[in-house]
Formats: C-alpha cells, sequence, structure tokens
C-alpha cells in the first residue's frame, strides 16, 4: 500500500529561496544555502551504489519517477568513514548528490530530501533549493511508543505511523502489543491468547478488539525495514497480565477463571512466580516473538506489578524461600533475570521499565526511566545502558496542560547528575503514546505536534532556540496537512492567571499561541475583547475563547468562588506531594476548583498514602455558618475519596475543639471520574482558625485492581461562608 502520492504534481519553488523557505525538522547539524533550483522531471536520471539498491527504488516510488533521463542526475554514493546515520546532501543545479556509508545513513538523506519538496499541486517539474547539508543524529535511540492493546490500532494506520517517524528521522517504533485489556499478538502454540485474550466486554456489552497475525507483523515489519525504522516488541511480564490470564487461569496465583480487563489501570492478578509452567510459558511465546522480531532489543515491561498476589500465594513464598530471597521485590528481579538469560541465549537484550531496578537489577538489562530520571540516572551510574521517557516531558497521552510543545523541546535527556562517562549510557529517548484515552482516531492529535519537538531534542545540537523552531512548525504544518495529519494544539489555547488581593481578583488571561486573539465573558455578560488583566469581585463564572487566523482557537471556562477563607494562608501539618502541588501553600484557599474530569487540571493538591491535615488562618475572629472541602475520585488511578473528614475550631491556634466529623459512605470502587463535597452546616460558628483533617483508608483494598498499593487523597478548595 502507497501512503505517499508522487511528487510530479509538486509546485515550482521561487528561483533563489533563501533561508526561510528551507524549513527542516528535526533542525540538521550544519545547513548551507545556495543560490538556485534542482529541477526534477521525466528527464532526470538516478546513479547510484549497488549497496544503495534498496533506497534507490524507494527514491523511485516515493518521486513516482523512473530516473532514467538523460539531463540532470540523481546521485545516491557511498563515503566511507561516517557514522550509520550521517549523510551530506549536496544539491545544486546540475545534481543531488546524496553520501552516507550505510543504507540508513542514505534513508536519513532522503527523509530530508522529501521536506525539501513543494507541498502544492498541478505543475511538470518540481524544483529543489540549492543546498549543502551534513547532518547526524544526537542520540541512537529516537523512539515512540505505540500502544495497540487499549485501543487496537489497524495494521495500515502502524505502517502510517512508521512513515512519519522515519520522515521525523525517529527510528524506533515500540510495539506495545500485550496488555491487560488485550493481547494482540498471535502465538501459535497458545491460540487461545488471541481467540479469548484479544477480546474485551465493554460496558455497553459490546465486543471490543482485535490482533495482528503472524502475516500482518511480517508486513509491518517488512515495510519497516525498507524505511530503517526498528520495530521493538513489547511482552509484558509479570504484570499487565490479566488478557493472557483470563486466556489460561493457570498462568496465575490463584488459577481462578477471569475476564479480560475492561478498565483502566493496575491490576492485581499477575503471572505467578511461583509457578514453573509460568516460565514455560514465558519461554515459548519469547521464542515465537523472536522469530518474528529482528530487533537487538525485546522489551519486556516489568512496570506496575503489584506484589498483593504473590505475598499471599504459597508457591511465591516457596520460590523466595528456595531462591534466598528477601521478599517480592526481590522475586520480580529473580523474574526477570530469568527472561533476560533466555534472551541472552538467542542474541537478545532486555529492556524494561524502572521497576525493574526494584530488588536488583539484571545483569545486561536496559532501563526505560518513566517515573521521572532516577531509574535512568541509577542505570547509568551502574553501567547499564538507559531510555529517558519521563512523564513530565514524554507521555503524549496527557493533556497539554501537563506537558506541551515547548516543555518538550526544553527537554534534555542527559541529566546534569551524570558524569561524562556515565552520560554516555543515556541511549537518547523516547515518547509515549498511551491509548486509554486515545483510540486511533485522536492519536494524530495527541502526538502532533509534540513529536516535532521531541524527533529535534533526539537528533539536533542541544543548543535550544525555541523562536526559531516555533517559526519553523508553523511553516511544516501544511506539509503535515499534504500528510493528512490531523494535529492538536501546540498548547493549552487558554488559561489564567489570577491573584486574589484587597478583596478582589485579579485575571489575567494566556494566549497558547503568540498570534491569538482573545474574548471573554463573565456570567454571560456580552462578550469583550480581552486587552488587559480585568478584575472580579464577587463569586463568578468566567468564559473565554481564541482565534488564530480569524479560525476559532480554543475555549475557557473558569469558576471563581469568592468566601471568606480566599487568599488566607494556610499551615500544612503533614505536606502535599511534590508532583501535585497546585498552587502551592495558597491551593485550597485561591478560589479555584479543580475540573471533575482532569485532575491533572493544576487545582488539585495531592496526598500519597498520608492523610491530609491543615489550618487556615482566617486572620481574625470570624463568624461563618458553612464550611466545604470538595475532593476527587477516580478509583482506576488510585485517587479515593477519604475515608473521613473532621473539622475544628480555635480562636488562639492552639486549644481545638472538634465541630464535626463526617463518614464518607461513597463506595471506593464506585465507577467514574467523579468530585464529593464534604459539608458542614451551623449558625454563627465563631473562630480564627479552622483545622480540617482527612484520612486516607492508607492502603488500596483487596477488591481493588492495585491491592496494597498506597491511596491518594486529591482536594482542591475548602470553602468558608
Amino acid at each position: 500500500m502507497k501512503y505517499w502520492t508522487g511528487i510530479l504534481c509538486l509546485t515550482i519553488a521561487c528561483a533563489k529561496p533563501t533561508l526561510k523557505e528551507v524549513n527542516l525538522i528535526p533542525k540538521p547539524q550544519k545547513i548551507e544555502i545556495k543560490d538556485g533550483v534542482f529541477s526534477l522531471n521525466f528527464n532526470t536520471n538516478l546513479i547510484f551504489d549497488s549497496l544503495f539498491h534498496q533506497e534507490a527504488n524507494y527514491l523511485k516510488e516515493l518521486l513516482n519517477l523512473k530516473l532514467n533521463g538523460k539531463n540532470n542526475t540523481i546521485e545516491l554514493l557511498k563515503k566511507e568513514g561516517l557514522q550509520e546515520e550521517e549523510f551530506f546532501l549536496n544539491i545544486t543545479k546540475e545534481t543531488l548528490k546524496l553520501e552516507a556509508s550505510t543504507p540508513t545513513g542514505i534513508m536519513r538523506g532522503v527523509q530530508t530530501l522529501r521536506q525539501l519538496l513543494p507541498t502544492k499541486t498541478n505543475v511538470v517539474t518540481t524544483k529543489i533549493p540549492c543546498v549543502s547539508i551534513h547532518d547526524y543524529p544526537r542520540f541512537s535511540w529516537r523512539g515512540m511508543l505505540l500502544d495497540c492493546c487499549r485501543h487496537f490500532m489497524e495494521k495500515e494506520f502502524v505502517m502510517r505511523y512508521i512513515d512519519l517517524l522515519a520522515y521525523h528521522k525517529m527510528n524506533v517504533l515500540h510495539w506495545h502489543l500485550t496488555e491487560d485489556q488485550g493481547w494482540r499478538i498471535e502465538i501459535d502454540k497458545y491460540p487461545k491468547l488471541t481467540e479469548i485474550g484479544a477480546w474485551r466486554t465493554e460496558k455497553d456489552g459490546s465486543n471490543y478488539g482485535g490482533f495482528y497475525t503472524k502475516e500482518d507483523i511480517k508486513e509491518v515489519l517488512d515495510y519497516a525495514k525498507k524505511r530503517h525504522v526498528t520495530i521493538v516488541p513489547e511482552i509484558e511480564f509479570p504484570g499487565h497480565s490479566v488478557a493472557a490470564i483470563a486466556s489460561y487461569p493457570y498462568l496465575s496465583c490463584t488459577g481462578d477463571s477471569i475476564n479480560v480487563g475492561a478498565e483502566w489501570g493496575v491490576y492485581k492478578d499477575i503471572y505467578c512466580a511461583g509457578n514453573d509452567s509460568v516460565f514455560t510459558f514465558m519461554e515459548d511465546v519469547l521464542m515465537e516473538v523472536m522469530e518474528l522480531f529482528p530487533s537487538k532489543y525485546i522489551h519486556i515491561g516489568g512496570d506496575e506489578a503489584p506484589k498483593y498476589r504473590w505475598e499471599h500465594c504459597e508457591k511465591c513464598q516457596k520460590r523466595i524461600k528456595e531462591e534466598n530471597l528477601h521478599d517480592a521485590h526481590e522475586l520480580q528481579s529473580y523474574f526477570i533475570t530469568r527472561i533476560e538469560k533466555l534472551l541472552n541465549k538467542n542474541g537478545r537484550k532486555l529492556i524494561g521499565w524502572d521497576e525493574i531496578l526494584e530488588g536488583g537489577l539484571a545483569p545486561s538489562a536496559t532501563v526505560q526511566s518513566w517515573r521521572g530520571e532516577e531509574g535512568g540516572i541509577t542505570a547509568a551510574k551502574s553501567g547499564h545502558d538507559a531510555i529517558m521517557s519521563p512523564t513530565s516531558h514524554c507521555y503524549f497521552d496527557y493533556g497539554l496542560d501537563a506537558t506541551d510543545l515547548k516543555e518538550v523541546y526544553y527537554y534534555e535527556p542527559i541529566p546534569v547528575e551524570l558524569t561524562k562517562d556515565e552520560a554516555k549510557h543515556i541511549l537518547g529517548g523516547e515518547c509515549n503514546m498511551w491509548s486509554e484515552r486515545a483510540p486511533q482516531e485522536l492519536v494524530d492529535n495527541k502526538v502532533f505536534p509534540r513529536i516535532l519537538a521531541m524527533c529535534e531534542v533526539l537528533w539536533s545540537d542541544f543548543e535550544k532556540d525555541y523562536d526559531d523552531f516555533y517559526s519553523r512548525v508553523q511553516k511544516h504544518y501544511p506539509k503535515l496537512d499534504f500528510l493528512g495529519v490531523n494535529y492538536g494544539f501546540e498548547s493549552v489555547p487558554i488559561t489564567s492567571k489570577v491573584v486574589f488581593n484587597n478583596n478582589i481578583f485579579t485575571v489575567s488571561l494566556i494566549k497558547g499561541s503568540p498570534n491569538m486573539k482573545l474574548e471573554y465573558s463573565i456570567n454571560n455578560e456580552p462578550w469583550k475583547k480581552y486587552v488587559s488583566p480585568f478584575s472580579i469581585d464577587s463569586t463568578s463564572n468566567l468564559k473565554a475563547k481564541g482565534f488564530k487566523n480569524k479560525n476559532p482557537y480554543g475555549e475557557f471556562e473558569q469558576e471563581l468562588i469568592k468566601h471568606k477563607a480566599t487568599g488566607k494562608k494556610i499551615h500544612y501539618t503533614i505536606p502535599y506531594d511534590k508532583s501535585y502541588q497546585g498552587n502551592g501553600d495558597r491551593n485550597l484557599t485561591d478560589g479555584l476548583l479543580g475540573s471533575a474530569e482532569n485532575f491533572r487540571d493544576g487545582y488539585y493538591q495531592g496526598f500519597s498514602g498520608t492523610d491530609m491535615e491543615v489550618i487556615i488562618d482566617l486572620d481574625k475572629i470570624t463568624t461563618f455558618s458553612t464550611i466545604q472541602t470538595t475532593f476527587f475520585q477516580y478509583y482506576l488511578s488510585w485517587i479515593i475519596l477519604p475515608a473521613s473528614i473532621s473539622y475544628y475550631v480555635s480562636e488562639d491556634g492552639e486549644n481545638f475543639e472538634e465541630i464535626k466529623s463526617i463518614i464518607n459512605k461513597t463506595p471506593i470502587m464506585q465507577e467514574g471520574k467523579f468530585k464529593h463535597s464534604f459539608l458542614f452546616e451551623k449558625e454563627n460558628i465563631k473562630a480564627q482558625y479552622l483545622k480540617v483533617i482527612a484520612k486516607t483508608i492508607g492502603k488500596l483494598p483487596e477488591e481493588h485492581p492495585a491491592a496494597g498499593s498506597d491511596a491518594w487523597l486529591f482536594v482542591d478548595e475548602i470553602i468558608i461562608n
């Protein structure tokens, strides 16, 4: 199947292109702009070294030309002594010469040529600007993870993304193929993995799923090979294995029949590490995987494996004793090491998420660091290779409020904690497209344009110039349009900065794109053009809308709550978690409410495994009648309402009297995302200080998929009136 139309119909470039018209992402290491153009047409000839026969055929197919003319010439030539992906591209009026030492280097140069092609149609001759480029990557690992398990992605869609990766000089597709919610790869020896494990029953009763046959996978691999993109399969062990256990219940600690996961999150049912038949299964599956995939690396997951079942399993406890292990974490290390021995025996290397560090790292394992950079730092300092993909910059399933284009662009994969020698173990980085919240039709919108920043981070020089990059992104959009990419926003289109001072809110609206215009409305009054910060002196509903190039570009809505504690100081007896700090020490009295859908919106404070205890100072003895504290719950993200909440008052800040304790009656496993307010009403309460204590449930209970893990508390505002 062809994904790129021929360029015979592409537009004529101007006779003397300037630097601004040579727009490449990622930015080349060295580029020189020259006068003139190379005219590509029916009379162009192609000369190539026999080493580059496959790349020459790819180029002919791409250009939709036979390239056997007698006029100007395209040359694909071998140049000794270059790095694997290094190339020289020199374009004059007479010759388009591409030189490299390897076919991979030639392919990277061909992708640069693709970006130099104009995108308008209906001409016979395509004119390419004369340039001289010397280019090579900063990092050898420039990847993207595509999760085809939570939502199944069609084979053609996967191939399309291989093309998009190649176009932007990314060289690894990390193909996530097994999960709790679906097993996506055909395994001959275990047919139930796709007969049962590839399908789940949705809440509406429908059957959802799909899988790739071995012939499908071979076709995808061949497609990637021609574009010099390596596909690294991920087969999850020991966690994220519910689909496999649903297919073959004997693989679990309990042997119970369970269903393929239909909810997102982490499940406590994982492969039984005390059961020898699990390792037989593991070896059989990985042997078939290695027969299919030629990649040097096999990713085995290793993340988010709750130890609850192992801690309550006689076979696992027996294994711990027999192998002289200390605990379940060392049992996981034992499990991973057994996998690594199999892979090494067959000439492959193991990659795992940073949890594989727990209990001891397998001897030659590569660590993919996702829970921050600590895993990569630890691996590199111990002499192990690492791939950096922290949630802070590389998780493209997250909203733009968590990670936008600019944040991705400024990511530096080499942590400052590493020495020069240790830094050599950082192979590169990877952006991750998990698909819980992104079925196939939404992936483009999540990945683009953020992947443009990531490809430049991993390919180009480490020096940053965001203004230059942003300008190139704007000129890159027509190319993405031509390729049919349904890209999203660069950042949240409209945000606000709200300051409460002198008893009023001062609101500044912030544009997510420089060339936007904004309008706003307060309490559904007529719309006004936004020019400068404005004031609001009472509880209000604020709406805003944006326009870019005269087209609608984002909407915004926010509730501002003015109450007797707004802007007052808070003392935290128990500190909040720095990962979810909201608006800092004033978050719970800033008058701003969190979303009922998105707990990462910056308006919540999180407490992991601890109670919440705060004291609000109202400045003076104040009379009030209601106290309302609002929490968020989404049990699949381990965020649970408090078991109870208690309110205390004091006039001196030392002696507190309890005025109300409220027991939470909302079920821990109640479905969905929602907010819940703990409201207390009593006339004429008088106090200067209010203490609020919210009790965590502690560990997640047995019925929870992640039983035994710490529960989170998420709170957005304490309202006093």
